[in-house]
């Protein structure tokens, strides 16, 4: 702030000075230079003036932004524009002196609104926006409103006769929250862009929103959609009394159990918290329910995980529906013909992600013992890595033409 206030009184000086250098020439040669409509020295006064008054207004400017605590951004980008008027005045002003004003009229007629409207064409388009836009209200200050083709989702907090002032819902977090970033759309895009408004009545801002849980095909599963739509009735009763539209489920199989999709009317703009209330509640009353269990891939529930893992702490990724877990000193495979490197590279993937498939074995006939029928890159990487017991599905012992080992797996 200090350094603009310097600018401006160094102008202020310069201004004071012109005025009393053109008034002590205006008395001393009165008749200095004259021109056809007033003398030079009143000119110079004229234009003195003029920069004065700017001056004093800009100093003005900065104390009354000063005092109401705005940044001095603001009050630079106001006197900047102060000077651009003060300016247009000064050359109106020579114009004027030299008895040339008409003349500066025809030319700025011809050249300057050219270049006018040219310039202006947006503005105009934007003005002709915030007048339809008014009219029409498609939109209104509160609502959430996305640009899909500039990829933007925001809150509407402004429409000026230029802008519409947006706070960016989204963004850095990649939520549907309001971040507190305005961005300026200029009215005129709004001539070529599709806008979609998420709350067109205000009063009733609401909108479709899911929920997903995943539950064991051996879950009750009429005790976990209860427990789905209990907490979607607890969390969203206000909302339910407004829309008159109660919470439902729909469900989809996969490979490792049920998704069950709980559908319910949530705020548009308090989406983010709804949600989160939601799924905190499921998540306590499953852990509360024996009977309904959470599906996790590749180990097919949480439950059934931690229950393995107090088994067998010894073989930490070892945990499988169906399986047994076999020492390793009973499996008397030493990997005749297979690479150190290749055992190496699969040591390394189980030791990132885990054993993601038992191996295969059979009983032996001496009963003490057992012989890998797939899976022996396996069972030598989990060895390596210092295994005691390894996951396995254990076939029994046939008679007559043995199953050939599968070596290459």
């Amino acid at each position: 702030m200090q350094k603009t206030t310097r600018k401006v009184l160094f102008s202020f000086g310069i201004s004071l000075g012109v005025l009393l250098i053109a008034w002590i020439g205006n008395r001393l040669f009165p008749d200095l230079c004259s021109l056809p409509s007033m003398a030079l020295l009143s000119l110079i006064v004229l234009l003195a003036a003029i920069w004065l008054t700017v001056s004093i207004l800009i100093m003005a400017t900065i104390w009354v932004f000063k005092r109401r605590g705005l940044p001095e951004s603001e009050a630079i980008m106001i006197g900047r524009l102060m000077r651009l008027t003060s300016f247009f005045v000064l050359i109106l002003a020579v114009a004027y002196g030299y008895g040339k004003l008409g003349t500066f009229g025809t030319l700025f007629s011809l050249f300057g609104g050219m270049v006018l409207g040219w310039s202006l064409q947006a503005p105009v388009s934007g003005f002709a926006a915030w007048i339809l836009v008014s009219l029409k209200r498609p939109f209104r200050p509160g609502d959430r409103i996305q640009l899909p083709t500039l990829a933007l989702t925001g809150d509407v907090k402004d429409i000026g006769p230029m802008y519409v002032i947006l706070d960016q819902v989204g963004g850095t977090i990649g939520s549907e929250e309001a971040v507190g970033r305005d961005i300026l759309i200029p009215n005129a895009m709004l001539f070529s862009q599709v806008v979609i408004n998420y709350t067109v009545c205000q009063e009733a801002a609401y909108m479709l929103d899911e929920v997903v849980a995943r539950i064991t095909y051996d879950s009750d599963m009429e005790m976990a959609e209860k427990i789905l739509l209990d907490a979607a009735r607890e969390i969203t009763k206000d909302i339910i009394a407004k829309t008159k539209t109660a919470p439902y489920i729909r469900s989809d199989l996969y490979d490792y159990g049920v998704y069950l999709r709980l559908r319910y009317q949530t705020s548009v703009q308090d989406r983010a918290r709804i949600a989160y209330e939601i799924n905190k509640r499921i998540l306590v009353m499953i852990q509360q329910t024996p009977t309904v269990d959470l599906a996790i891939p590749y180990i097919y529930s949480y439950r059934a995980g931690m229950e393995r893992r107090e088994e067998d702490p010894s073989t930490p990724n070892g945990i499988y529906e169906g399986t047994s877990q076999v020492a390793v000193d009973r499996i008397p495979y030493q990997g005749e013909g297979i690479a150190a490197a290749d055992i190496q590279k699969v040591a390394l993937s189980i030791a990132n992600e885990g054993l993601l498939q038992p191996v295969v074995l059979r009983a032996v006939a001496d009963g003490q013992s057992y012989e890998i029928l797939g899976g022996h890159l396996r069972f030598l990487a989990c060895k390596q890595l210092g295994w005691k017991t390894i996951p396995a599905i254990v076939r029994p012992q046939v008679t007559g033409r043995q199953e050939p080992p599968d070596t290459k797996r």
